[in-house]
């Protein structure tokens, strides 16, 4: 069954087009990376996907446009982390009349390994954490589609691979669909790759490869990760010729 469908779609802001004749489709529990440059459209794609926003032309459609439940976590800015909430609180936020420490409150923190953190603050939760939680706010309402955006940013090695994990884990029961922009942070879990710069191309796999940097770069890029993980830059018709950038 294709979880999302979307067909002849175009998107702009007045008269600054941000993505132009979408044709997509996203099988049933695949576990998909959305990347490409930044201003490229991959969170405007996910908005469109979610609803958030309307296209202005074509359609989008979620499992064949039948009524289904989708968990959105957007990007962590780590703005208003002093507000005084709780993690079993927020939580209880994703579903109308819950208690923030209910049954089924505790049953999800268990899920996203996070059991008896209910009553510790937000503020004082790691960033690792703090993701964990916004998660399971968008999975008690035992969602079809899960959607993140930008999930591993500000996160340390470690987190990043305890965060796949679960998302790996709940890839077994939903879809999955996940902007990042850090390609050396993409997981070996994720099923398929969707690159977007203005057009919007799908490839089976999780590998990337030179053709596809090239289309949404527009120059040649090498990844290599060995030890110490860097960027190898190819030939560029830039100025500075090729470079090893490490991180």
């Amino acid at each position: 069954m294709k979880a999302i469908e979307i067909k002849n779609l175009t998107f702009g802001y007045q008269k600054t087009p941000i993505l132009k004749d979408v044709q997509l489709e996203i099988e049933a529990l695949d576990f998909v990376a959305i990347i490409g440059p930044n201003g490229g459209g991959k969170s405007t794609l996910m908005k469109l996907m979610v609803g958030l926003l309307k296209p202005n032309k074509g359609e989008v459609r979620l499992f064949g446009g039948n009524k289904t439940s989708i968990g959105y976590v957007p990007q962590n800015t780590h703005r208003h982390l002093e507000f005084p909430i709780t993690v079993g609180e927020c939580i209880s936020l994703g579903k109308k009349s819950l208690k923030p420490y209910s049954t089924e409150v505790l049953n999800v923190l268990k899920q996203v390994d996070l059991e008896g953190y209910g009553h510790r603050p937000m503020s004082q939760l790691s960033g690792g954490e703090r993701q964990r939680a916004l998660i399971a706010r968008s999975l008690i309402g035992n969602p079809s589609i899960l959607f993140l955006d930008e999930p591993s940013n500000n996160m340390d090695t470690m987190a990043q691979q305890s965060l796949y994990q679960l998302l790996d884990q709940l890839s077994k029961t939903m879809t999955i669909v996940m902007v990042t922009h850090d390609l050396l942070a993409l997981s070996n879990k994720v099923k398929s790759v969707i690159c977007v710069n203005r057009e919007v191309h799908y490839h089976e796999g999780n590998q990337i490869t030179k053709e596809m940097i090239s289309t949404m770069y527009g120059c040649e890029v090498d990844l290599i990760a060995h030890g110490v993980p860097h960027r190898v830059f190819g030939n560029h018709d830039h100025k500075v010729g090729g470079c090893c950038q490490h991180q």
